[in-house]
Formats: structure tokens, C-alpha cells, sequence
């Protein structure tokens, strides 16, 4: 039993390191991208807002539920990296219609406007194109080296904290408060893809970076085994039940997006369906 209880201690606890580190690096190419293009009109500021509030709530309930560190650490570090999409987007609209002032007369972009009606990326001629494959070996170190940095910072984390031997999660009664954030968090995750998905349908996920979406799959997916591999008790999944559903559901609406991805991107360009003189 004890060995058994070291075991899933382990594997929760490199679950969630990787999970850690999926999640530090998920924002990271659409910060890249919406710098590189200057503009943040890739996003639905609808998507932006709900996964921002889903992201207060479940820090909220996880401070409140005394949910695994991990956990916690994550709910804060959403909600920074949210912030900065929403800052991006409104400095880069700022800085847009201050350069259209002076050149062309008032002129605001907004999201319904035509997505970066003047930028080159728009013009494929002028973009360069990868592969399907180039692309598949970049995500695929992306994903072996976020692994392997997750279970060195286990090993980390594990040689300077020297924890007692783990214990089955004791029984707790079922805080209602908690629960009901938990579960509006997750219905705010699940909301918050549908704006987005309805948007790519109109910009063919122009000025959207798919490393946003395939670390947050990976992500969620190591969050809720981080959380599974603890117990399989009623009482524990029935507790955390909010938290897995927000995560497993929303993994099958990114992975829509990434599908999304693959044919405007492949299939669209290849067929000549993508007006590139416009």
C-alpha cells in the first residue's frame, strides 16, 4: 500500500510539473506572434474575457479547496498571462489607429474589420510557408523538452523538499462554494473556445499561433492525470469532479481549433481557395 501511494505521489507530482511547464510556455508563441505581427485581431476578445473570468474563478476555488500547490500555481500564472493578451490587443489597436491618423484619416480597426487588411501576411506570396513536417518535428521537441522539464523539475523540487512518505487524502465534506466556482469556471472554459472558433471560420485562424492550443491540450491533459493519480476515491473525484471536467472537455474544443488550424493553413492554401492577391 505504501509503495502504491509513493507511486502515485510521484507520478501526480511530475504530472504536474509538466503541466507547469506546458502551461509557461502555452502563451508564449501567441505573445511571439501577435509582436511579430503587431496586432492582436488573431484573438476574439469575447475568448480572451471568458477564459480570463473561467481563470479567476478556478484560482479562487483552488485557494479555497486547498487544491495540490500546482494547481494553485497555475490558476495565478492564467490569469498574468491573460492579462497580457488583453494588453496586447488593446496597445497594438492604440498604436494602429494612431499610425492611421496621421497616414489615412481615422480609421479604427475592430474585430469585425478585415484582419490585418494591410499586413504582408495576408499576401501568401510574401509568406513563408512550412512544411507539414518541419512543423510536426518543431512540436514534437517542444513537447519531448517540455516532458523532460518537467521530471527535472520534480527531481528538483523533490531533492530540496524532503516530504514525508505520502498519505491517502482524508476525507473532507463537500464545500458548495467551492464547488459552484469550480464548476462556473469550467462552463467559462468551455464557452470561451466557441467565440474563437466562430472567429477562425472568418480570418482562416490568421494572426493565431497553434502552439497556443496544442500546449493547452497537453497541458490540461497532465492537469487532470496529476489530479486522478492521487486517488480514484468517490469522495476525492466527486471534490474535484469541476476541475476535470474543464479540463478534459476543453482539450476536444482545442483540439476542433487545431483542426481548424490544419485545414485553412494545409489544405486551403494548397487548393488555391485563399485569394492571395487580394
Amino acid at each position: 500500500m505504501t509503495i502504491l501511494l509513493a507511486q502515485s505521489h510521484v507520478a501526480s507530482s511530475v504530472l504536474g510539473w509538466i503541466s507547469i511547464a506546458c502551461w509557461i510556455l502555452v502563451y508564449s508563441p501567441q505573445i511571439i506572434e501577435n509582436y511579430q505581427l503587431q496586432s492582436g485581431e488573431g484573438l476574439s476578445l469575447l475568448f480572451i474575457y471568458t477564459w480570463l473570468l473561467g481563470d479567476l474563478c478556478n484560482l479562487a476555488g483552488a485557494v479555497m479547496a486547498r487544491l495540490l500547490p500546482t494547481v494553485i500555481i497555475l490558476g495565478a500564472y492564467y490569469t498574468l498571462c491573460d492579462s497580457t493578451l488583453l494588453f496586447q490587443i488593446f496597445f497594438y489597436r492604440w498604436k494602429k489607429r494612431s499610425g492611421r491618423i496621421l497616414q489615412a484619416g481615422n480609421v479604427t480597426p475592430t474585430e469585425q474589420s478585415c484582419l490585418l487588411g494591410d499586413n504582408a501576411l495576408v499576401h501568401g506570396a510574401e509568406t513563408p510557408q512550412l512544411s507539414v513536417t518541419r512543423v510536426f518535428l518543431q512540436y514534437t521537441i517542444a513537447v519531448a523538452f517540455l516532458t523532460a522539464t518537467g521530471i527535472v523539475a520534480y527531481l528538483i523540487s523533490e531533492r530540496v523538499h524532503h516530504e514525508n512518505p505520502p498519505s491517502v487524502p482524508p476525507y473532507t465534506p463537500i464545500d458548495w462554494r467551492i464547488q459552484a466556482l469550480g464548476w462556473t469556471s469550467a462552463t467559462l472554459y468551455l464557452g470561451s473556445r466557441l467565440p474563437q472558433i466562430l472567429k477562425n471560420c472568418k480570418t482562416r485562424c490568421e494572426g493565431l499561433a497553434p502552439g497556443l492550443f496544442l500546449f493547452a491540450i497537453l497541458g490540461n491533459a497532465t492537469y487532470a492525470l496529476s489530479i486522478i493519480v492521487v486517488s480514484t476515491e468517490k469522495s476525492y473525484l466527486i471534490r474535484n469532479a469541476s476541475w476535470l471536467a474543464g479540463s478534459t472537455v476543453t482539450i476536444f474544443l482545442d483540439l476542433c481549433v487545431l483542426c481548424q488550424f490544419f485545414y485553412y493553413e494545409f489544405v486551403s492554401r494548397q487548393r488555391g481557395w485563399i485569394d492571395t492577391g487580394a
